[in-house]
């Protein structure tokens, strides 16, 4: 990290981010058997008096918020990858051969990204 106070911050903001998505995954993981919330059961529960089994999936908000946040923190850099590379591919300093390359690069990796 650099001697400005800018770079410490955004330094310990990311490891509190780390730390606080660390915590919430180490709590999920503790098995408590007798808990009809933890992952590692079932979601269906079929009483033997009923002929009707229930889904007991208990996906909160929390969970999918997390879920979306890590998704996005891991495309976002294969979509600027392919910004910068389209970007790129309009500079004229570079020859023909080589903006074509970026261009056609960057189009497929904004592609995948988004499919």
């Amino acid at each position: 990290v650099t001697d400005k106070v800018l770079g410490w911050i955004v330094a310990f903001a990311t490891l509190g981010i780390q730390i606080g998505l660390l915590f919430v995954f180490v709590v999920a993981s503790e098995a408590n058997l007798q808990d009809d919330a933890i992952d590692i059961q079932f979601t269906w529960k079929c009483p033997r008096d009923s002929f009707v089994c229930k889904d007991t999936a208990d996906l909160a908000g929390p969970g999918w918020f997390i879920f979306f946040m890590l998704m996005i923190a891991n495309l976002a850099k294969d979509m600027i990858s392919g910004t910068k590379l389209i970007y790129h591919s309009s500079k004229v300093r570079h020859p023909l051969g080589s903006r074509i390359r970026y261009f056609i690069g960057g189009t497929l990796l904004c592609s995948i990204t988004l499919f």
